[in-house]
């Protein structure tokens, strides 16, 4: 078989060519339908079926690994397999892409508001006893207002894994990460920001009692009921956030 054609580096733009390898590499598992735990040619194999020297190979294959799409292991059996990116290492890559971007609670909860209620519609009537009853559970944990900051911090934490935990349910794994990945940043963007700080009785309500009727909902297999509830709460969530948002805006130009 000749050597895949790699794009000069003028085609190419200025990636590299290792960077253009390693997609050729990504392209040929595709192609070939190769699954986590998959062996992958050897290094004098991949030199030949893309007609690069060793170092780039090497290269590329560093730029798989790196992004966790591939595992190396030495000694007798080793080689290069295939490898599946677990949720929370993608969470994390695409985390430090938005680490630059300064986001605001309006940008999160612009989306929230557009997906969350349509996965709450969609998860009506679905879930087993065994998940209604871990929500309930997840609800019960911030059962009283926090006295301090510490405690209000735990709590936004808490009420944010119901979130995390209903998107799981999704039989749709794009939206399932979406929100599981909104929910991450926005529990790290109210820690790191401090906006737990003051306790803030009426998002510890109206974010409780919202959680309780969606569950009722969801129980009772009422897709509009909790399309709209969840609607409300994301909602009403936004504008208090924003207020806490607000404050700490407030608080540090005081400072």
């Amino acid at each position: 078989m000749p050597p895949a054609t790699i794009p000069s580096d003028t085609t190419g733009r200025g990636v590299s060519r290792p960077v253009q390898v390693a997609d050729k590499i990504k392209e040929w598992v595709v192609e070939h339908r190769l699954n986590a735990g998959d062996r992958l040619p050897n290094e004098a194999e991949l030199m030949a079926r893309f007609g690069m020297a060793k170092g780039t190979i090497r290269e590329a294959m560093r730029i798989l690994e790196a992004q966790g799409l591939i595992k190396t292991r030495t000694g007798p059996g080793g080689g290069s397999f295939v490898h599946e990116v677990s949720k929370e290492r993608a969470r994390a890559l695409l985390g430090n892409y938005f680490y630059f971007k300064h986001l605001t609670i309006a940008d999160i909860y612009q989306l929230r508001s557009v997906l969350e209620p349509e996965l709450a519609a969609s998860l009506a009537g679905t879930l087993d006893a065994e998940t209604l009853e871990a929500l309930r559970d997840n609800i019960a944990e911030f059962d009283s207002p926090a006295t301090d900051a510490e405690q209000e911090r735990e709590r936004h934490i808490v009420s944010l894994r119901f979130h995390a935990m209903l998107a799981e349910q999704s039989r749709n794994p794009f939206l399932a990460f979406l929100i599981d990945f909104m929910a991450c940043m926005l529990s790290d963007l109210t820690v790191y920001r401090r906006l737990f700080d003051p306790p803030n009785t009426e998002l510890w309500r109206r974010g409780r009692d919202y959680q309780t009727r969606l569950l009722d909902a969801l129980r009772h297999g009422d897709s509009a009921a909790a399309r709209r509830i969840m609607s409300e709460h994301m909602s009403t969530a936004w504008r208090l956030m924003e207020m806490q948002e607000a404050e700490m805006v407030k608080r540090f130009i005081s400072e």
